[in-house]
């Protein structure tokens, strides 16, 4: 693949985004869990009890680094920031052949206990809205407030050939969620935003630098996690949290349609808070984050 520069553009933003996590107070760890898994986390350098803890869990399109470097700073006055990489992200592995968000949970939750955190919070975005609810119903005891952001967990195996997906065909959804050529990183983009940049006119060295820096590891491994989900899925196997929920959800999403959303918000009841985000769509952390990270803070700290 060619660059358009003689160094990365996407492992210098790598770069700057490390030393922000740094600089925020965190540092990187690697937990062996002594099974063939070892997990990639930023704990907090010096953890506070008058904090309470905060799991951010990112997406299939991201890892640790790129989908919450731009929330950090805001987020790290108040809590204690705890930001794996999933398994086959960043610096996370397994041997295991479980490709199920319940594998992904229960690492996630043998981190949490090998760092001594007994209480937390959690925030996952699109996949790992999928992992973060498997952890709360895994561990009501461990797990205190959720935020579910635009993570289809109510999707049924039934909906891709009903057309509910804009993207019903699923070889065709993993191309792009794990793009290998720019048109299909492309594609990402354009489903992902609501108002994405002009990606017409961005060369594709660059694209192919992005490709190159962080979608080549454990490609196989991701098809197969995407794969796993809608397999046969009902939502009547659902189980129902317990712990108070807030469900955020672009307006115009395109990969897990707002109606998903709405149909999460009747599966728990009044335990759970939909509030959908105007004029944003899949990524609307991205798009409108200061919306976003007003309603986090919000309903962590104060409802």
């Amino acid at each position: 693949m060619t660059r358009c520069f003689f160094f990365s553009i996407t492992e210098t933003k790598n770069w700057y985004h490390r030393h922000r996590f740094t600089k925020c107070g965190l540092r990187s760890t690697i937990t062996d869990l002594n099974d063939g898994t070892t997990v990639h986390c930023w704990v907090p350098k010096n953890p506070l009890h008058s904090k309470p803890n905060l799991l951010l869990i990112h997406g299939i399109g991201a890892n640790a680094l790129w989908q919450w470097g731009d929330s950090i700073a805001t987020l790290v006055p108040h809590f204690n920031l705890y930001v794996p990489d999933l398994i086959f992200f960043g610096d996370s592995f397994t041997t295991n052949p479980d490709r199920t968000e319940w594998f992904q949970a229960q690492c996630l939750i043998r981190v949490m206990e090998a760092n001594s955190v007994g209480k937390l919070s959690l925030v996952g975005l699109s996949y790992g809205g999928f992992v973060g609810y498997s952890m709360a119903a895994l561990c009501p005891d461990m797990v205190e407030k959720v935020v579910v952001c635009c993570a289809g967990v109510c999707v049924e195996e039934k909906d891709f050939k009903d057309g509910l997906l804009r993207v019903s065909d699923l070889e065709e959804a993993i191309a792009i969620l794990v793009p290998q050529k720019p048109e299909k990183l492309k594609q990402l983009v354009g489903y992902s935003f609501f108002r994405p940049p002009p990606m017409r006119l961005m060369p594709s060295c660059l694209l192919n630098d992005f490709i190159e820096s962080m979608c080549l590891d454990h490609i196989d491994e991701k098809r197969e996690l995407i794969r796993t989900i809608p397999k046969g899925r009902k939502l009547s196997d659902l189980p129902k949290i317990h712990q108070r929920t807030m469900i955020l959800w672009g307006e115009h999403d395109e990969v897990f349609p707002l109606e998903l959303g709405h149909r999460l918000k009747r599966h728990l009841g009044d335990n759970a808070t939909l509030v959908i985000i105007k004029n944003a769509g899949h990524a609307f952390n991205s798009e409108e984050p200061k919306e976003f990270l007003d309603h986090l803070v919000s309903f962590l700290l104060y409802s």
